[in-house]
């Protein structure tokens, strides 16, 4: 879990970010998980953007992405989801304690 210190630090981080991913009328798949886990390897810190024609809410597919791909759930704002994972291979970000 994240702090509220740390997840301020990391909604500063994303503020820049364009989404990198689409949630649209067939909602979350198996296919669509595992791209945003490699994805979240590479960059730690993503967007994913949810389309008007999605028939899921957004915090069902916030949700179903996060546990897909063991990240954590920054922020939901909007018709917008920011995604934290710890990556592995290419940590980047240095998390305040």
């Amino acid at each position: 879990m994240l702090t509220g210190k740390q997840k301020r630090f990391l909604r500063s981080e994303a503020h820049h970010l364009n989404p990198i991913f689409q949630v649209g009328k067939g909602g979350v798949n198996e296919n669509m998980i595992k791209q945003i886990s490699e994805a979240l390897e590479a960059r730690e810190l993503i967007k994913v953007s949810i389309l008007q024609n999605c028939d899921e809410d957004k915090d069902t597919v916030a949700d179903e992405l996060a546990s897909g791909a063991g990240a954590n759930i920054v922020q939901i704002i909007g018709m917008t989801i920011v995604l934290y994972k710890e990556s592995k291979e290419n940590k980047k970000i240095e998390l305040p304690r």
